[in-house]
């Protein structure tokens, strides 16, 4: 079962400090290094690449209120982490059952701090931490640890107009179980779930945050491994008609400096992003910082949700290896046993809704007439 010690991964960080604004103007270079080009003279971003890290999308307060940490902050952070993770590595209490891991005050108190990391196996009881790889490190960027990938004042999502519009369905799909159609797209092994594809691409906290890059003449294509996606990016200044819309939407990049800039429209209802898809406008930044190192930031913006545009950025780096096959595919053993599950609970709720019910009383006998 998982140990204590993570219950001190966002309390030993928590401070008072007031919320910092992180600027993403501009893509800081290191004075010691000199940017590279490919054999057909383009800014080199090819090879593997992870974007695995401790850093949450959203600020948690728990962790911390401030935008950045210090080094010697961040460096506490992660080696408490670190041992939190050996120590939860112990195989799991057979005799212990998912709902009394799930009301015991440690897995409350996970959740709290650290949300999307529990969810791959908390939710579940399925895993253990040795199946997750959430990252070692906080993201930094010019020496500064980021507390969030999201770069607003409170490193919270930009608010939604009160008449936003909202996607039929929109944050429903764990409770609705009528057909594979409804469950979600990562459910299906259609697309990765955590918006690892993107765009916006975020690492998912589980596991599999892993990419190649590849740079042609006319496009870029990034391989993503959850659910061995492959992103082509057109080199055009000119997108596409807006017919069917293709899953991860329509992405055209161009150079400028050192730096891919991509923007990505035509993005599908079954892809939005926070609620927004159909006015949605993605565009991102790939910078190479170093050897080791690529700088992605992004911009979200859609006039029918937010009043203006809004994003974060994070730091790509170097894999130790490189990425193979994700074998998912809709047809596995996963859906069939999760529309067969629903169907069991929906038999066994009838059941008890039946016995519930009294027996019908025999109707009372009818006054006799005279002479009858």
């Amino acid at each position: 079962m998982r140990r204590a010690m993570v219950l001190m991964l966002g309390v030993a960080l928590c401070v008072a400090s007031p919320a910092l604004a992180v600027a993403a103007e501009k893509a800081p270079t290191p004075a010691s290094w000199k940017p590279t080009r490919n054999a057909i003279g383009q800014p080199d971003l090819s090879g593997y690449w992870s974007n695995a890290t401790l850093t949450p999308l959203t600020r948690n307060s728990r962790i911390s209120n401030k935008a950045t940490l210090t080094a010697e902050e961040a460096k506490g952070f992660e080696s408490i982490w670190a041992k939190a993770l050996a120590d939860s590595d112990a195989p799991t209490d057979p005799d212990v059952s998912t709902e009394t891991v799930q009301a015991s005050n440690l897995a409350s108190k996970l959740v709290e701090i650290r949300p999307d990391f529990i969810a791959a196996g908390g939710d579940t009881g399925g895993y253990n931490t040795f199946w997750i790889d959430p990252g070692t490190h906080l993201v930094e960027i010019n020496g500064q640890y980021r507390t969030s990938i999201l770069t607003t004042l409170n490193g919270l999502p930009m608010p939604r107009k009160p008449a936003a519009p909202v996607p039929k369905g929109f944050g429903q799909y764990r409770d609705i179980y009528d057909s594979y159609e409804n469950r979600s797209l990562g459910e299906r092994c259609i697309t990765g779930f955590g918006r690892n594809n993107g765009p916006p691409m975020l690492p998912n906290g589980y596991y599999n945050n892993n990419y190649q890059i590849m740079q042609t003449p006319d496009s870029v294509v990034i391989e993503v491994e959850m659910i061995h996606d492959a992103r082509i990016i057109r080199l055009s200044d000119k997108h596409g008609p807006d017919g069917p819309r293709r899953w991860m939407g329509d992405s055209i990049g161009r150079y400028e400096g050192d730096t891919l800039v991509v923007e990505t429209i035509n993005i599908p209802e079954a892809q939005q992003f926070m609620g927004s898809w159909k006015g949605l406008k993605v565009t991102e930044w790939f910078t190479r910082l170093s050897r080791d190192k690529i700088l992605y930031r992004f911009q979200v913006e859609d006039p029918e949700f937010w009043e203006k545009p809004w994003g974060g950025e994070y730091t790509f780096l170097t894999l130790k290896g490189r990425t193979y096959e994700y074998a998912c595919h809709e047809g596995n053993y996963a859906l069939p046993g999760i529309l067969g599950g629903a169907r069991q609970k929906e038999k066994e709720a009838a059941e008890a809704a039946a016995a519930k019910v009294p027996a019908a009383e025999p109707a009372a006998p009818k006054a006799r007439r005279g002479g009858d």
